[in-house]
């Protein structure tokens, strides 16, 4: 039959950009890293230090997704030949939709592995932190800032990452003032650098018993989670330490002492914070991990040899400088200014469907071809 033919034709075209997207994955050495970690992980002793045991078996997590991913498609592609095989043998037509399906969905997630040999920077395999900050606007902003929090944690969900939120800080009548969350999962950076600026909404204040149209900002700052190998140069003397009883999504058992931690870097005026863990001590580390990240990360920025020559990046979280904006009234989209990506499916968007703005990012970065400069 016609149809089963055309298919066959289509499937026979894409074998070869299949085959080849195994090389750019690199699943040779990430077979070979495999079996040496799984070899590792079933030695004796090997949960004596549980941090290092627990990064290994997120790595051993990470690459099983990598080469389980390339032979399900293969297996797909297998499958949907045959398919083909058996609508021309019984004259079938009823094989037709799900040939269809089965096609479009082995296409797209090619497109989707094709898409993440483009993670090539530096720390684009990294765990990522996420911080949200509430722009100026009191109440609307740090509404929006809460469901910006809310879409980045069911992005994370989607796509079987994990995610810890570090620091959380209640807004004043509702949403939160800032937010700052560990995500961790297979190029989680590599994924979510593209979400670092400002992000503008538009909509109908549910706040406002005038129910007039309101416009509210909120900024994302992005940065790898630096490992601990990396060198770092950070005076002590540098640092101005500050410890606060904690609110907000930790649970009450953390509100009972000052185990807060704030760390402020005097010379570039970076600010982290934690709140989550059980003592101060803990939060420390962690705060300590995070302004690593930061200066690192400016450092990359700033292209400067020493940290004592970084000055941080204040973003502007108003009119102008969005890379996204989100309209829910007086129509619904979702346009992102530098890719010119755009779709009216806020609500999806919303509920993490973040994968169409990631990719279309990595796509105009890999050919230079944006629509306003990133």
């Amino acid at each position: 039959m016609l149809q089963f033919d055309e298919y066959k034709v289509k499937l026979n075209n894409i074998k070869p950009d299949l085959e080849d997207l195994g090389s750019a994955l690199g699943l040779t050495a990430a077979e070979r890293e495999l079996d040496m970690l799984e070899s590792e992980s079933a030695s004796d002793g090997f949960w004596d230090n549980l941090e290092k045991a627990q990064k290994i078996q997120q790595r051993i997590k990470q690459l099983h997704g990598k080469v389980d991913g390339q032979r399900r498609r293969l297996q797909e592609w297998d499958d949907l030949m045959t398919l083909c095989e058996m609508g021309n043998e019984e004259e079938d037509e009823s094989l037709v939709p799900e040939l269809e399906e089965g096609f479009e969905k082995l296409t797209a997630d090619m497109e989707e592995a094709r898409l993440s040999t483009l993670f090539t920077g530096e720390y684009d395999a990294s765990n990522v932190i996420l911080t949200i900050h509430a722009g100026a606007g009191g109440t609307e902003a740090q509404d929006w800032a809460e469901m910006l929090f809310r879409m980045y944690t069911r992005w994370a969900e989607r796509h079987d990452f994990t995610y810890q939120v570090v620091d959380y800080q209640d807004g004043d009548e509702a949403g939160i003032k800032s937010a700052t969350v560990m995500i961790q999962g297979d190029n989680a950076y590599g994924h979510l650098r593209s979400e670092h600026g400002v992000h503008r909404l538009v909509r109908v204040s549910p706040f406002d018993a005038n129910a007039r149209r309101q416009t509210s900002f909120a900024a994302i700052e992005v940065m790898p989670e630096i490992p601990d190998d990396v060198e770092v140069d950070i005076n002590p003397a540098d640092i101005e330490m500050q410890v606060y009883r904690a609110s907000g999504a930790g649970g009450q058992h953390i509100n009972k002492t000052s185990s807060a931690v704030r760390l402020i870097h005097k010379p570039t005026g970076v600010v982290v914070a934690c709140q989550t863990e059980r003592s101060q001590f803990q939060n420390k580390d962690t705060c300590m991990r995070m302004l690593r990240s930061k200066l690192v990360e400016l450092k990359l920025q700033a292209h400067a040899e020493k940290i004592s020559d970084i000055k941080g990046v204040q973003l502007k979280i108003e009119w102008g400088s969005q890379i996204r904006s989100y309209v829910f009234m007086p129509y619904q989209l979702v346009k992102d200014n530098r890719s010119g990506f755009e779709t009216s499916n806020v609500s999806g968007v919303m509920d993490g469907d973040l994968d169409g703005f990631i990719n279309a990012y990595l796509k105009c970065e890999a050919t230079g071809t944006w629509v306003t400069k990133s």
